[in-house]
């Protein structure tokens, strides 16, 4: 997941009244068919295993990404689903594998270093040993600043490994969040008691008035320093991860082109502010590294994973299900996002052991791209379905987008795209399984990218149905960091999670309508 927003701006907090009585004898049927068979032969923990042990981490681009896929494909065509397929995008960047990285601090002591290589930048070309220099980049500079001191050390940083973010030590939170929503917050949200959308909390993550910004960008100075670093012919780029208890995120040079910089790593805080100490104290430090990179030309093609459970009488029409495939390299990606995978996974494979007949087909699609920018959902619509204001013919033959991807905890509500009237739909297919902890469903209006795929399909006008989770470790430890492996999943909220999309998804797939949608004059205009 590309980054993690409750809500997404214009979201409309509608709460949904769910009669039980929605309830037929044969859904009763069928969903007690999917619980007793989720609870006795799950696979999802086996899936997760394959997904991230062998084939984690899975960078858009990379082999292992297609390798997961092919396994995907291979697996769910043994659980019967069909159809199955590697579906080719072009996002026109080589694909890029970390394959060695080792550091260690030589002098004035002998001890190793814990980091992450940042994608997409150039190795080392054998063992370098160099001595550490810390830039000391002025606060919030003007371009003309940046470029004074940036000159004023340029015969300095030749031959060094430059560390570049200044001294930090991350506040020690006395406040943890906890690990399970707040069950009247969620009936706030998705219940039977309205809450005005003016009432609730607003994030104020990224609130700064204009006069607080600062006169260069960072985004600016990031890349003003890689074109520094390498034309002053400096050996390594190192960063603080900034982060507490040794995680460390690592993204990409946002060039995507490792001739741009010079290699580049991500240490964890402790080292990083161990190493900034030694220096600030006139203290030499002499550091060691090691970085095996490779770039795959080849994987300028990436691919979306897709399987289907064919309809019968409407068949033509279609329940998507999924998940974002792909993930960062600092880790194996279980929570974000072979989890969500793996929940789909066993949805539809759960639906085919209890024998549906399902009257829509249900498309499994697992992407890559999304960690770039949603980029295969969304070439996958821009070929399929186009968008309201442009639709190709099948737009207007899907029912719905189902998405799965904020970590390991259990669905607590469903965010439709769509009307009052849709989401009070899905929340009435939800009913049925309260017991697992899902409150219900609020239709949102926002059609602007945001942290995963649905947000691609509401973006082209299309109903994507999102759940939100409970938040377990997600945010605090596993999102994007070096932490986000097999051990942080939580089988019993997966087995959850796999019941109430199965169930959802054959709701959908069995409806007679389609879900209400927004009417032509009133449909939100795109971003």
């Amino acid at each position: 997941m590309i980054g993690r927003a409750r809500w997404a701006a214009g979201t409309l907090l509608v709460v949904v009244a769910v009669p039980l009585a929605a309830q037929t004898s044969g859904d009763a049927d069928v969903l007690a068919r999917i619980r007793e068979e989720a609870n006795a032969r799950s696979q999802i923990l086996r899936s997760v295993h394959f997904l991230s042990d062998l084939y984690g981490p899975r960078l858009t681009g990379s082999p292992s990404l297609k390798a997961a896929g092919e396994w995907a494909i291979a697996t769910m065509q043994s659980w019967g689903l069909t159809n199955a397929r590697l579906e080719p995008w072009n996002w026109g960047r080589d694909g890029w594998v970390n394959e060695r990285f080792s550091a260690h601090i030589i002098s004035p002591v002998k001890d190793s270093l814990v980091g992450e290589v940042l994608a997409w930048t150039p190795g080392t070309n054998g063992v370098v040993t160099a001595p550490a220099f810390h830039l000391r980049i002025p606060e919030r500079p003007t371009a003309e600043q940046l470029t004074a001191y940036l000159n004023s050390v340029r015969d300095q940083v030749r031959g060094r490994i430059v560390l570049v973010d200044p001294i930090m030590t991350p506040t020690v939170d006395l406040n943890p969040p906890p690990a399970r929503e707040n069950d009247d917050d969620l009936r706030r949200r998705f219940g039977p008691v309205r809450q005005d959308p003016a009432d609730r909390p607003r994030s104020r993550r990224g609130d700064q008035s204009d006069d607080l910004a600062p006169p260069v960008s960072s985004a600016v100075i990031n890349r003003r320093i890689d074109e520094f670093l390498l034309a002053a012919g400096a050996r390594i780029r190192v960063d603080d991860a900034r982060r507490p208890h040794g995680q460390v995120t690592a993204f990409n040079n946002p060039a995507y082109d490792i001739t741009t910089v010079v290699p580049s790593v991500i240490l964890r805080n402790e080292d990083y502010g161990r190493i900034a100490r030694l220096l600030a104290d006139s203290t030499p430090v002499e550091l060691e590294f090691q970085i095996v990179n490779r770039t795959y030309p080849e994987g300028r093609t990436a691919y979306n994973t897709i399987a289907e459970i064919p309809g019968t009488d409407k068949q033509d029409e279609v329940v998507m299900i999924g998940g974002h495939l792909d993930s960062w390299q600092s880790a194996t990606g279980a929570t974000d996002n072979a989890v969500g995978c793996a929940v789909m996974m066993e949805a539809a494979r759960i639906l085919r052991a209890v024998g549906v007949k399902p009257r829509r087909t249900i498309r499994v699609a697992l992407w890559s791209g999304e960690e770039q920018g949603l980029l295969g959902s969304r070439a996958y619509i821009d070929q399929h379905f186009g968008t309201v204001e442009a639709p190709k013919p099948a737009f207007g033959k899907l029912m719905a987008y189902v998405n799965m991807d904020h970590g390991t905890g259990r669905p607590r509500g469903a965010v439709v795209f769509g009307s009052d009237a849709a989401a009070s739909v899905v929340g009435e297919m939800l009913a049925p399984v309260a017991d697992l902890g899902i409150v219900g469903a609020a239709p949102t209006r926002s059609r602007a990218f945001g942290t995963t795929d649905h947000t691609a399909f509401n973006n082209a006008g299309l109903t994507g149905i999102d759940f939100e989770l409970d938040p377990i470790e997600y945010d605090s430890h596993t999102h994007h960091t070096n932490l986000d492996t097999y051990e942080r999943i939580l089988e019993g909220d997966a087995r959850a999670a796999a019941i109430i999309v199965a169930f959802t998804a054959y709701q959908l797939a069995m409806r007679e309508e389609m879900l209400p949608r927004f009417q032509r004059t009133e449909f939100p205009p795109g971003q």
